[in-house]
């Protein structure tokens, strides 16, 4: 019972959020198509005497009353049918906004690095495109309950141990819901495999990562790779069916035990005299009415038990996120003092190690900073936590002070202006790809051209056809930009905020050739100065080149989730250690 009501709760809940009249009018229509089949039964009854009786009057007015509950039961179900077919792809809509705001509703980004919650994300997702179904199969049961209601009292008007019929339908009902359980197990035992064989699939159809598949003459292997995690998926799946699919035939057979025995009991007092004709006729059509609707109540347990298990997995997704922390700031207007990391600690959901270890940082109002070390080093983690992307798992991050906790994300966020190394490409229009680094300008060409100017990104523009021209083919036939022109627009997108107090390079230049990023840095600088000069901003840089680096008013040496070093070049090419050594064979590369 606990898991049906879970199932209408949610399921009707979401149908009535999405139309309320639409469902209304569904549960009426289908209410009174499945109260229609019993009472055909009772004509039928009246009918059978009637005409044994030689009474063709009455057994005509039977007969086209018959005719017409026959009618109004197709039509009150073809109706009821339109009604509920929107109103459950209405509820799919709702629900996949309820996805999408549980996926990235959160201010912080840490629950999706998070293996369970990606598995129960992926399962809900699956569950998601079902809703329409789950919809329809409960208003079902529902009916099936009400007709069996009814027939039940019928029956006992017959013979009261007939209306024990619908009790021979609890064991299948059981052992459905065992089957249920078992193909459910198996869901989740596969859940990983069959993420990891859409990811084979998406990238086969990927059109950049299909010409390095290409070349390395690995596509054989990656699709044989793919039809191996599919067999063993399908494999598990489908032993599982078969074992449901017996348990839930064993069900069915003890119903028509019980089935058989109701129809030689009123033969029986037939032959005695004791029940008539129209009787018989009564109790065969409600007990074929009943084993009908037994199998459909086994059939309907496992969209129930489904249904209900999908309440329970947005359930535990809406667990997951993060309670936020009561903001009591808005971000400065201005930066004075800056952003201080104190014994900073930062580990992702699973991970054996943090990636960060008790990291003390002072980053000044105003001043150029420069993240260096080799991979895995923790630079792109940090610049994430300073972006409020993640929060600390130990110590504290602070704005002139201000614990970056008690800050409300979006407020945050908008002060930020950032490019990273994995920067969007958007197959939108070029408004589209530039506005959305501040929607508030999305409507405003002199903001856009601005921004794009200052990024160096009107060849790119023009070669889509200005502001409203499509970019990337996705999703039409738009224009395909190089790299470098994918970058310069993520460029204009980071330069769209007006006034932002943080502005981070997260080594988006890694496939440039020297000259470029130093290009790119240059234009990126020009904003940083013009930031810091009126609001104190922080520029922060993260480059494996050097050369770049070296004019950062502060250099952070990470290794190992530590800072290992901390100063400007002279003070840190004078001391002698890491960034010395790194800087030398750096430069000895380009000697």
């Amino acid at each position: 019972m606990r898991t049906l009501h879970t199932a209408l709760g949610f399921v009707l809940g979401l149908a009535w959020a999405a139309d309320p009249r639409r469902l209304t009018v569904a549960v009426g229509l289908l209410t009174g198509g499945y109260l229609a089949t019993p009472f055909i039964g009772f004509l039928l009854r009246d009918f059978t005497d009637a005409a044994l009786a030689g009474a063709s009057g009455t057994a005509t007015a039977l007969a086209v009353a018959v005719a017409a509950l026959l009618v109004a039961e197709l039509m009150l179900g073809h109706f009821a049918h339109l009604s509920y077919f929107e109103v459950g792809e209405q509820a799919g809509t709702v629900l996949d906004r309820r996805l999408l705001a549980l996926a990235n509703g959160q201010p912080n980004l840490a629950h999706l690095d998070d293996p369970r919650f990606a598995d129960t994300l992926a399962l809900a997702a699956q569950d998601a495109a079902k809703t329409r179904q789950s919809l329809e199969g409960l208003l079902h049961l529902g009916g099936l309950v009400l007709r069996a209601a009814v027939t039940t009292v019928i029956l006992a008007t017959v013979d009261p141990w007939l209306a024990l019929l619908p009790l021979a339908a609890v064991p299948p009902v059981l052992v459905a819901r065992r089957a249920a359980k078992l193909t459910e197990r198996a869901r989740e035992r596969t859940a990983e495999a069959g993420r990891l064989s859409s990811h084979l699939l998406a990238l086969a159809a990927d059109a950049d990562a299909v010409k390095e598949i290409r070349l390395c003459g690995a596509d054989g292997f990656l699709l044989a790779r793919q039809a191996q995690t599919w067999a063993r998926t399908t494999d598990t799946l489908w032993a599982a069916q078969w074992r449901a699919a017996l348990l839930r035939g064993c069900g069915q057979l003890l119903f028509a035990f019980a089935y058989g025995g109701a129809i030689l009991l009123v033969l029986g007092r037939a032959v005695d005299g004791t029940a008539t004709v129209g009787e018989v006729v009564l109790v065969v059509m409600l007990a074929v009415q009943i084993s009908v609707q037994v199998a459909g109540a086994i059939g309907l347990h496992a969209t129930v038990a489904a249904t209900a298990r999908t309440a329970g997995r947005f359930a535990e997704l809406a667990a997951a996120a993060p309670a936020p922390e009561p903001a009591t700031s808005a971000a400065p207007r201005r930066l004075r003092h800056g952003i201080r990391l104190h014994g900073v600690t930062f580990a992702y959901p699973g991970a054996a190690e943090p990636t960060l270890r008790d990291v003390d940082l002072t980053l000044p109002a105003g001043a150029t900073v420069a993240l260096v070390g080799e991979n895995g080093a923790g630079k792109s983690t940090l610049v994430k936590l300073l972006c409020g992307l993640y929060l600390p798992t130990g110590g504290t991050l602070t704005v002139d002070g201000t614990d970056l906790r008690r800050i409300p994300a979006e407020s945050w966020h908008r002060r930020i202006a950032m490019l990273f190394q994995d920067f969007a490409r958007l197959h939108w229009t070029v408004r589209d790809n530039v506005g959305v680094g501040e929607l508030t300008h999305h409507a405003d060409d002199a903001a856009l051209q601005a921004a794009i100017h200052r990024a160096r990104a009107g060849r790119a523009v023009d070669q889509a056809g200005g502001l409203d021209g499509m970019l990337g083919r996705g999703y039409a036939d738009g224009t395909e930009l190089s790299g470098g022109q994918w970058q310069s627009l993520g460029l204009a997108r980071s330069l769209m905020r007006p006034r932002p107090l943080l502005l981070a390079l997260d080594e988006p230049a890694a496939a440039l050739d020297a000259h470029a990023e130093n290009a790119l840095f240059t234009r990126f600088a020009t904003a940083a100065r013009r930031a810091a000069r009126g609001t104190g901003a922080i520029t922060l840089f993260v480059s494996h080149r050097f050369s770049t680096v070296r004019a950062a008013d502060l250099i952070v040496v990470l290794r190992d989730g530590s800072i290992a070093e901390l100063g400007s070049h002279d003070e840190l090419m004078a001391r002698g250690g890491l960034y010395h050594d790194l800087f030398t064979l750096q430069a000895k590369a380009y000697a």
